[in-house]
């Protein structure tokens, strides 16, 4: 797992959410989403890295339960970013599509660990 594709995807996508919370801070001064997205985005990667010292597999199938929550949340806030016009739908389109390609794998890894549990 420490190498995994769900692992590197959910880092590189960590870093392009701080450096969007950046950019709406210093660009658009808005700081109440910012955070929002900053939190729930850097979240996915945290909870799948500490999915790799679970205890158990439950406790592994929890965590990316908790990693697949944070992600539908973040693309919430993506989603609510463009339709007030904070951002506009081209600047978040890349975004969107790698937390959705997120959402897959989580859901693809919890069903296989439980189908083999």
């Amino acid at each position: 797992m420490k190498d995994s594709v769900l692992r590197t995807k959910s880092f590189a996508f960590a870093i392009r959410i701080v450096k969007m919370a950046q950019w709406l801070q210093t660009e658009k001064k808005e700081f109440v989403l910012s955070k929002q997205l900053l939190k729930s985005g850097t979240a996915i990667g945290a909870l799948v890295s500490e999915a790799i010292f679970a205890q158990s597999r439950p406790d592994f199938i929890s965590k990316m339960n908790i990693s697949l929550k944070e992600a539908h949340e973040t693309l919430y806030w993506i989603e609510l970013l463009t339709a007030t016009g904070i951002v506009s739908e081209e600047m978040t389109k890349t975004l969107h599509s790698e937390c959705d390609e997120l959402v897959a794998i989580l859901v693809s890894t919890i069903k296989t660990t439980k189908i083999n549990s």
